[in-house]
Parts: C-alpha cells; structure tokens; sequence
C-alpha cells in the first residue's frame, strides 16, 4: 500500500487527514488522507465494497467520519450540515420528476433555494445550453433518451453552482458506446464550469480516459494516488497493476541488482533485465509486471532475453489483436497488436512457435 500524505492547503477543494469509518465491528475506510486539488477532475477507482462510495458520501454529509477530519476548502465538514455544503451529488440514478418539463427540473432545485422563478428559468436555460439540450426544454423525461436524462441530471446538478460536483457512478446505466461519449462530455463540462469532480467508478477506462489524478483503493485503503499514466505504466503494487488494465504478473528471481537495473529469472531459466524498484535485494523471489502491448513476437530471437514460446490463440477484438503464448518450460503470456497495416507487428498462427520480446523499459518490478 502506497502511503499517501497531504498538506492542507487553501488550494486544494478537499482535505482529507488520518479519516476512519466504521459501521459497527466493520471498518469501510482506514487512515485514507488524501488532497484534492481546486478545479481537478479526481476519481476514486476500486472494485466493490472498496470504500470510494463511503468516501464520497462522507464528503457530501451523508456519513460522518469515525475518526480523523475532512476540509471542503479549509473549512472543517464536521460543522457543515449537508444543506449548507457548496456539494451537489449526481447519482446512477438520474432521480428526475416524471411530470416536470426538462426546464423546470433544472430550475425547480433553484427555485427552493430561494432564487425568482424568473432568475431560475433564465439559469436552467444556461445549463441547459452548457449540456447541448436546449431544443429539449419542454420534453418530459420519459420522451429523452438514457444519455440525454444523464445530461438533464448533470445541469440541474450544476445549476446551483456547487464548488464541488460528486459523481457516483453516473455512467454505468448507459450503453458502452453512449458511455463513451458522456466520458468526453464530462471532461468537457469541467473544463467549461472549473468546478471540481470527484468521480467514483469500478470502470478503469472511464478513470483512465478522464481523470485528472486517480486513487486506486482496495478494502479501505489507498494503493495509489497519481496522473493515469504514471498508474498504468508505474503501478505500486500486484492489485494496482493487475487492476488497471490487463497486464502479465510473472513469478521471478532477483538474481542480482546492478544499479538502475535488475537481473532477474522466470521458472525455466528464462533470463530478464528490469528496472530496479526500492525494496528489491539479490535473491528476492518478486513479482514483475509487463502490460501486453509492450510485448511482441518474432521468427528469430532480437537479443538474449528473448523467450522461446508457442501460440496458443489468437484472439481478434476489433481494433487490436490479442496472443495467448506459452513459454517453453514457462508460464503462458498476453501479447496485444494493434489491427493496423501502418507499422503492425507480424501475427503468428495457432500453434506456430516465435520468440516473445519485452520494449525497453516495460516490465515493472512489484515488491507486494
């Protein structure tokens, strides 16, 4: 587990020290701190029961923490009730009246916050423009589409002008192609209003494809908190790499660390040179990640560190090529090629033997 401390600091939208949750004998989140910056699209990314949902809800006053603080903006959310909170929630449930027009969803939220019928309508219109609707205005619900109800959710949610929008899986009803476009709509919305989004999801995609920063959490705890490059190609750990995208985590043997790099072996006798991470000495039985696109086979070994294997299968998806190779003597492999005849790397058939090459750089050792 990577330890991840903050400072508070009047930038960051929120500040969260040393919290604790429990629900009886049951303890949803462990010392999370963590620092979330003013005008940054953050997500929470873990498997079910994690915790990124508790986390979320204690930021919107859902929950209190058990133990430890969290700051909105330097200001201490154990003294602010949720209604006075500058937090809006969007949830997977969109939550939108029936019998209202698109309008008057948007502008009934404001009209209870003490805004003219007037001053309201005149907002929703704007946030109706800002999520591309406003042909829609005097449809009902039940007469949009999954896409543009998410879209209706999202301005009312933004119309109020929060300083922070939680979003708790808000994609995850709609459609793989239609969730890809919200994906681009949300980025966009955030860089349009320079409202903070602190998203929650289990979809690595979505994480990767939006986020600013993303924390990886498992079991209460955070695994890691970084940009999504530096988590997909960096991980910390075994359950970072193995859940970020798909990856091959091989059993080696350190056999001895020279400087920056690390000699290793696989079963079988297979020779590797990685970079060297802190924590590996001579002798270590560890772990080595290498994502599959940083994998490619060949007719005749490249260098000495090539591995004999045979094909398994090919698996066609699309865009890529995936090949399932097993090593002489070793553990099967996971090569992916993009579907391109523009610099295409070659594809062997079921059952033909090659050798498996590693890019420079590409296998990432885990010390857990």
């Amino acid at each position: 587990m990577q330890t991840v401390m903050s400072e508070t600091s009047s930038q960051n939208a929120i500040d969260v020290q040393n919290a604790v949750k429990r629900f009886g004998d049951f303890t949803a989140l462990k010392q999370i701190c963590l620092a979330i910056a003013d005008n940054e699209f953050f997500t929470l990314l873990g498997p079910s029961g994690c915790g990124k949902t508790t986390l979320l809800r204690i930021i919107a006053g859902f929950d209190e923490v058990t133990e430890g603080s969290v700051r909105l903006y330097g200001e201490d959310l154990g003294a602010l009730p949720p209604n006075r909170r500058p937090v809006n929630t969007v949830f997977q449930s969109y939550a939108l009246f029936p019998h209202m027009s698109v309008l008057h969803n948007v502008s009934f939220g404001l009209e209870m916050l003490g805004k003219s019928p007037a001053e309201a309508r005149e907002r929703a219109g704007r946030m109706l423009e800002l999520v591309q609707l406003s042909q829609f205005a005097d449809r009902r619900p039940g007469q949009l589409s999954g896409g543009q109800q998410q879209r209706v959710a999202l301005a009312r949610a933004l119309a109020p002008q929060p300083k922070l929008l939680l979003l708790d899986e808000p994609l995850s009803a709609l459609d793989l192609k239609l969730r890809k476009a919200m994906r681009i709509e949300l980025k966009h919305l955030q860089r349009e209003t320079g409202i903070t989004f602190v998203f929650v999801t289990h979809d690595q995609e979505e994480a990767l494809t939006m986020s600013d920063r993303i924390a990886v959490m498992s079991e209460g705890e955070l695994q890691q908190v970084g940009a999504s490059r530096e988590i997909y190609e960096r991980p910390c750990n075994r359950f970072v790499a193995n859940f970020i995208g798909d990856t091959n985590l091989l059993e080696v043997t350190v056999d001895r660390i020279e400087g920056a790099r690390a000699a290793c072996h696989l079963g079988g006798g297979h020779a590797l040179i990685c970079e060297a991470v802190e924590g590996v000495r001579d002798g270590a039985r560890v772990h080595l990640s290498v994502r599959p696109e940083r994998l490619f086979a060949t007719a005749e070994p490249t260098g000495p560190e090539a591995l004999a294997a045979r094909v398994v299968e090919n698996v066609f998806t699309g865009t890529d090529i995936t090949s399932i190779v097993e090593l002489a003597q070793g553990p099967r492999l996971t090569l992916r090629s993009s579907n391109s005849e523009r610099g295409n790397r070659r594809i062997f058939e079921q059952g033909a033997t090659c050798f498996v090459n590693m890019e420079a750089g590409a296998g990432r050792l885990l010390v857990d």
